[in-house]
């Protein structure tokens, strides 16, 4: 859990370098978005970390074998599993954005509770590896 002091730290687009604006354009122009959410905010306070892990989720998300649509379900349940809640909330909008239904939601919170669930008991008997 971040700390309220933490989450005060964070780099609005009238303060930041001109290294950090170029990247918040670029991430409002490709996400068609009038703001960058706070986690990138956070991120820029160091730029090159902005900049690496903006490339990246670009390269990741970018048109492939894999649809949007299923990308970003996959980016929420990877959230849902790790307790993200701002990584949740971006991922849902995305979703959302790209055809989730409330169906589909459910659905996928379904897989994701019961996927953690049966994970924690295949480690809590240490379960041998089948052949």
């Amino acid at each position: 859990m971040s700390s309220p002091a933490a989450s005060a730290r964070l780099v609005e687009y009238d303060q930041a370098p001109e290294e950090v604006r170029a990247v918040f354009d670029d991430i409002k122009r490709t996400r068609n978005v009038p703001e960058v959410n706070n986690f990138r905010k956070a991120l820029a306070r160091h730029p090159d970390t902005l900049r690496r892990t903006w490339s990246t989720l670009k390269e990741v998300m970018a048109p492939g074998a894999i649809d949007a649509r299923r990308k970003e379900m996959l980016s929420l349940a990877v959230s849902l599993a790790n307790g993200c809640a701002s990584c949740v909330a971006s991922h849902e909008r995305a979703a959302r954005k790209e055809g989730m239904t409330e169906a589909m939601d459910a659905e996928l919170l379904a897989i994701v509770a019961q996927a953690c669930e049966t994970n924690v008991l295949a480690e809590a008997y240490p379960v041998p590896l089948d052949g």
